[in-house]
């Protein structure tokens, strides 16, 4: 039986692919998603030489300086990796370890997670996420406008809490909007969500990144987990909220 449709929510604003677990995102235009989340994110993890352990940014402060590690996939969907103030290089490969190396301060690789790449051979270097992620992560900027009011003096950028979707609603004083989806369905252009829990938070969104300062007010919240139907996503996209079969 389909979902009856009770109305507009918002539009998409940002759209947002992290190809590299821990190290910064990249915003996109559009964004294919499929049954298992947006095309191209989270392939590749970076790990310490040493031990082969994967990045902790959200635990360990030696790794606080991931995020400001840009990563990106190139048309022909190689990945690529820039340090802040560096060129972007390819990855994995030697140069890109030695650039992200310097930047950390200690001998790091960058790895594809066993099984993101088909042409990957059993035999290449490769390892493990340290978390299984849901398929998509959703934003509202209600939820961080209700952050500001929060926390006047904070900057609650949207980075900070690495959603895929970000949806541009108006602020409903005194709520985050995305607890109240939970157990119903988006539809956001032609992909549909199945909203299945709030996101759980951990010390990632009190770190700095490029342009954002440290904060530690900031474990809190927002976002939902989603579960999607293969689509394409354009910012400009609008959201309409579904009851729950």
């Amino acid at each position: 039986m389909s979902a009856q449709l009770k109305g507009r929510i918002g539009q998409v604003a940002k759209l947002w692919r992290y190809p590299v677990s821990s190290l910064a995102g990249e915003c996109l235009s559009a964004m294919a998603v499929s049954a298992d989340g947006p095309d191209g994110d989270r392939l590749y993890g970076i790990v310490e030489k040493a031990n082969g352990a994967i990045a902790r940014p959200d635990s360990d402060k030696k790794w606080h300086g991931a995020p400001r590690i840009e990563a990106r996939l190139a048309a022909d969907g190689r990945l690529e990796v820039r340090p802040p103030g560096g060129d972007w290089l390819p990855a994995p490969g030697e140069s890109a370890d030695q650039a992200a190396s310097a930047f950390l301060g200690f001998d790091v690789s960058i790895l594809p997670f066993r099984g993101a790449e088909d042409s990957a051979a059993e035999s290449n270097p490769s390892t493990s996420p340290r978390y299984k992620k849901d398929p998509i992560h959703l934003v509202t900027t209600a939820s961080l406008a209700e952050l500001k009011a929060l926390h006047p003096d904070g900057n609650p950028d949207p980075r900070r809490f690495r959603p895929n979707i970000l949806v541009d609603m108006q602020p409903v004083a005194g709520r985050f909007p995305e607890t109240e989806w939970v157990g119903r369905r988006l539809a956001i252009g032609d992909l549909e969500l199945s909203v299945t829990e709030a996101c759980r938070r951990c010390g990632f969104t009190i770190i700095a990144q490029e342009g954002i300062d440290d904060d530690p007010f900031y474990p809190a919240h927002p976002g939902e987990e989603q579960r999607p139907q293969s689509r394409r996503l354009l910012l400009g996209d609008t959201g309409r909220r579904s009851e729950g079969r």
